[in-house]
């Protein structure tokens, strides 16, 4: 069993704008940044940090290679066991630049490769894009950057412009394909449908062959249209229409996928600048939206990130609960785990033991060697689980004392 240790129960520090991705039984954690006394830091770009589900155990690796500078809204997605990490900001400006670094290390080693040897032309520098991945392609929309004045096309609308070096920043809703194998650009010729208005801060997710957008921002506007693009034949939905109630206009919000026709609508900023703590699931088949009740209200999230578990739970990592543009104090690090299906009976079972290990640990012992090893790491979730309520209701106390 773990040892008893603040330093083992630590976390992975508050952030928002960050990327996260799942593979095998790890979360993995990289850039975004926080404010500290009113100035935005960006989180250091040699830090990896990894959440283990079966123990509930985070840990920080540090990184090595050819370091992407510290940003935040990268774009990041993992293809066979690789993070590739696209696009963002940083004190410089907008980035079109790509990494990657191998997430199943045999030696422990992170090391983030550039990639330059490539062929085509890649998007024009941007952040707050999102990417779907298809058949080892990594398949980007949208996003808001810069463009020269020879770059100017209709899928751009212009938002300011630098008329001295004719730069112009903007939205749009071009699209992008990597190919990981063939280390490839290439912009697919859209064969039909209408696309999406240019947006930012929107949200992508892919059930089989459709990649959904939902949502997002252009000028002062935010949005709730639903679209999806046929990733094999290159047409544009048009805006679906809805049956039945669906959520608010929202941006910096998530999607996530889960099962074969369902998807999962967290968070967001609403059109009136309010932190939203809303769940949402889509189905494909009914073609409506249905809210969920039970969430908590008092956990909205806005630029955080949401990925799959290996049990079909979704992860909400980081993030804020304040409006960035008028509040950006709000940065969080705690882990919100959202159920949308039963869990197995194994799973229930080493729940139960690991919640109520103190009252078994005569008995726990006695277990075979596989289902103890699994037992002993569920003891260790519910412990650093235990210990986190207690930190985060000390927290709590100590700033109800300061306040009065």
């Amino acid at each position: 069993m773990a040892a008893d240790s603040a330093e083992q129960f630590c976390v992975a520090e508050e952030r928002s704008g960050h990327c996260a991705v799942v593979d095998g039984n790890f979360l993995y954690v990289w850039g975004g940044y926080v404010s500290i006394e009113e100035n935005e830091v960006y989180l250091p770009n040699d830090e990896l940090w990894i959440y283990e589900m079966d123990s509930g155990l985070w840990t920080m690796h540090l990184m090595e290679g050819e370091l992407p500078t510290s940003m935040s809204g990268s774009c990041g997605a993992s293809i066979n066991g690789k993070l590739y990490i696209f696009g963002g900001f940083d004190d410089k400006g907008y980035s079109n630049r790509l990494y990657y670094v191998n997430l199943r290390t045999k030696n422990g080693t992170y090391r983030w490769k550039k990639i330059t040897n490539f062929k085509g032309q890649p998007p024009t520098p941007r952040d707050k894009l999102s990417c779907w991945v298809y058949k080892d392609r990594l398949i980007y929309f949208g996003g808001y950057g810069c463009r020269k004045h020879n770059e100017l096309s209709d899928c751009f609308d212009v938002h300011d412009a630098f008329w001295e070096g004719q730069i112009f920043w903007g939205w749009h809703n071009d699209v992008h394909v990597f190919d990981t194998t063939t280390q490839t650009w290439s912009q697919p010729a859209i064969r039909g449908g209408d696309p999406p208005q240019p947006r930012a801060a929107h949200t992508c997710a892919v059930l089989g062959n459709k990649g959904y957008i939902f949502g997002g921002r252009v000028l002062q506007t935010r949005m709730n249209d639903l679209h999806c693009l046929n990733l094999d034949t290159w047409t544009w939905s048009g805006r679906i229409n809805i049956t039945g109630e669906k959520p608010k206009d929202r941006s910096w919000h998530t999607l996530t996928p889960i099962g074969d026709d369902r998807l999962f609508l967290f968070g967001g900023l609403s059109s009136d600048n309010v932190p939203l703590s809303d769940g949402w699931i889509h189905s494909v088949a009914t073609n409506g939206w249905k809210q969920l009740t039970h969430l908590p209200k008092s956990r909205p999230r806005l630029w955080h990130t949401a990925c799959l578990g290996k049990e079909g739970e979704v992860m909400v990592f980081g993030g804020s609960k304040d409006d960035l543009h008028f509040m950006d104090t709000g940065h969080c690090s705690d882990l919100l785990i959202f159920q949308t299906q039963p869990y197995s009976l194994l799973r229930l079972c080493l729940d139960c033991i690991g919640k109520n290990a103190a009252l078994l640990k005569g008995q726990i012992p006695c277990l075979p060697p596989k289902l103890l090893q699994q037992v002993l790491k569920k003891v260790t979730f519910w412990a650093a689980a235990h210990h986190r309520q207690e930190k985060k209701a000390e927290t709590e106390r100590q700033s109800q004392l300061t306040t009065t």
